[in-house]
């Protein structure tokens, strides 16, 4: 066989990254903001209504207008609804993003919280935002800006006494698991005193507006940044299961552990039996306020509270995927898209990707398989610098040597441009990628079992760097056959 030669590789990779970064620029906030919303003077017209709440909001029925803006594109999104709503009589609000806006509005506070683990920005912001929506009442509408990345950079324990180095490592625990994003999430909202619909609780009284840009499966909105301000239908039971499934309460630092295991341990709410819980040092212990609540909470219905919340999906991994699937169709392949391996292990998810992979191109010389979402990866005791993407894409390249005649190309990363404990997006692979790499000094299996793909893809130099893209559409994952 004669190996392929590095220009059509360069191409390859080229076409392959011009795909992945098309995609994610088509991903237009401003665009999608203008498809699900349009502001007509103090009047919010709802495109697409969905039958959350009502069709349209009048703002002028209101004294004081929050926004809340959580997550990777925070910034992104906060700028463009400040752009469409012209009114400002009354307007307050809290930023909480991964990066400080180089310009900023004196009518926010902004915090620079932690990912993938928590900081202090991310327990001064839930701070700062719990005692906004305190304040509150009929008079008020609250607009939630929310996106992915928020259940780390925006956090704090339901129990005060759990302080920030404990809720590190109980992330730190969830993100080892290998535990899809659902699971993950689920105990998360039962841990925080913003998650799992706490924040929408924390303002019973006030008019609500969400307006989503989802990293997670679509089945599973609520689990977007921990769901806060969407009712939570797991239950304490599914939380401790999980706990159980994946051995995790070894794991657990002693505080976070018993907090797991009190018998008055609270559901969220959206669940039968809620009640605010009141640990000391909590807003809901203020008596006042927590009959406010508690009336909320009481309601005939576990979802009354969320009753009159409007709910809007601006963006989702399924955009991303359509113009993964319009840029290779333009590019002249036939083009085939496969999500089924969303939340699997990364190994099987290789496998079953590049099955079909070669299954298809075999009838379609020049190919694009394209899928999307997230796979999972359970970390080992000491793991390296790396990401699932780029543990995905170092799995497919030990496959792909078998084929070193083939002009064959995977891409995958994270649309939000970090994967894992790296400043890369994923990673490249083709079938040169291990030759290359043992020519370097990496043992590639050893890499992979090592769960420390970045310096190896680094040294080749396939690792895909983007930056942070202030998008958080979950992962795209790209295998390209070009034998034509």
């Amino acid at each position: 066989m004669t190996p392929v030669s590095d220009s059509v590789l360069e191409s390859l990779h080229t076409t392959a990254t011009e795909i992945f970064t098309g995609a994610i620029e088509a991903c237009n906030i401003e665009s999608a903001f203008d498809r699900r919303i349009r502001f007509e003077g103090n009047t919010l017209h709802r495109l697409l209504p969905d039958g959350s709440g009502p069709d349209s909001v009048d703002l002028s029925n209101y004294k004081r207008i929050f926004v809340i803006a959580l997550g990777k594109a925070a910034g992104a999104m906060l700028d463009v609804l400040l752009e469409r709503m012209k009114r400002r009589q009354g307007l307050r609000g809290i930023c909480c993003s991964n990066q400080l806006p180089k310009s900023r509005n004196w009518r926010f506070r902004y915090f620079e919280g932690g990912h993938p683990l928590p900081n202090e920005d991310s327990f001064d912001a839930a701070r700062a935002v719990l005692a906004m929506v305190k304040k509150a009442r009929k008079d008020t509408l609250i607009f939630f800006l929310i996106s992915g990345g928020g259940s780390a950079m925006f956090d704090l324990p339901l129990d005060p006494e759990i302080g920030l180095e404990e809720t590190i490592r109980f992330h730190q625990a969830l993100l080892a698991s290998g535990a899809p994003i659902s699971e993950v999430n689920t105990l998360r909202k039962h841990f925080s005193a913003v998650k799992g619909g706490r924040l929408a609780i924390a303002a019973p009284e006030a008019a609500k507006v969400s307006l989503l840009l989802p990293d997670v499966p679509l089945r599973s909105l609520d689990a977007l940044s921990s769901g806060p301000t969407s009712p939570d239908h797991s239950t304490v039971a599914d939380a401790r299961a999980i706990l159980a499934k994946y051995d995790l309460a070894p794991k657990l630092p002693e505080s976070v552990r018993a907090f797991f295991e009190r018998e008055d341990l609270p559901e969220s709410p959206g669940n039968k039996g809620w009640r605010p819980p009141f640990f000391p040092k909590l807003p809901w212990t203020d008596a006042a306020y927590a009959r406010r609540v508690t009336a909320a909470a009481t309601m005939s219905g576990e979802e009354e509270p969320f009753r009159d919340s409007v709910f809007e999906l601006l963006l989702s991994s399924h955009d991303l995927v359509e113009n993964a699937r319009t840029l290779a169709q333009n590019a002249g392949y036939h083009v085939a898209i496969d999500n089924s391996c969303d939340d699997w292990d990364y190994a099987d998810a290789a496998r079953y990707l590049l099955e079909r992979f070669h299954v298809l191109r075999a009838i379609h010389p020049r190919l694009c398989l394209i899928s999307g979402g997230e796979v999972t990866v359970a970390l080992g005791p000491t793991p390296g610098a790396g990401g699932r993407n780029q543990q995905f894409a170092l799995a497919c390249a030990l496959d792909l040597a078998k084929y070193p005649s083939e002009h064959l190309t995977v891409l995958s990363a994270g649309s939000d441009g970090i994967d894992g404990n790296t400043r890369t997006a994923g990673a490249i692979a083709d079938p040169t990628s291990v030759a290359r790499a043992r020519a370097f000094g990496f043992d590639p299996e050893e890499a992979l079992g090592t769960f420390n793909a970045c310096p190896l893809f680094t040294a080749i130099g396939d690792a895909v760097v983007t930056g942070p893209t202030g998008h958080n559409l979950r992962d795209l994952r790209l295998l390209i056959a070009d034998n034509a």
